[in-house]
């Protein structure tokens, strides 16, 4: 089963160092891991979004998204196919 994890993060200047520090905790489950926040010349978003292929024990990745899922500011969804 392939397992993607979508996480939603509010406020990435307060919380990008909270989820970067979970997802080093588990960074051996992670295939895959791409980063989105929209960016121009004149403006940098405080909002971004993370996808994550994900590779390893369903428990690893259910403790991940638990950690990730407790933090304010930040919604981790998860697509399995």
């Amino acid at each position: 089963m392939d397992t993607i994890m979508v996480i939603k993060v509010f406020g990435r200047v307060a919380n990008a160092p909270l989820v970067q520090e979970i997802l080093t905790e588990y960074g051996c489950s992670i295939k895959t891991r791409v980063g989105f926040h929209e960016a121009s010349a004149d403006r940098c978003s405080t909002d971004g979004m993370i996808i994550l292929q994900l590779t390893g024990p369903a428990e690893e990745t259910k403790a991940m998204f638990n950690k990730l899922n407790q933090l304010e500011g930040v919604v981790p969804k998860m697509l399995e196919f």
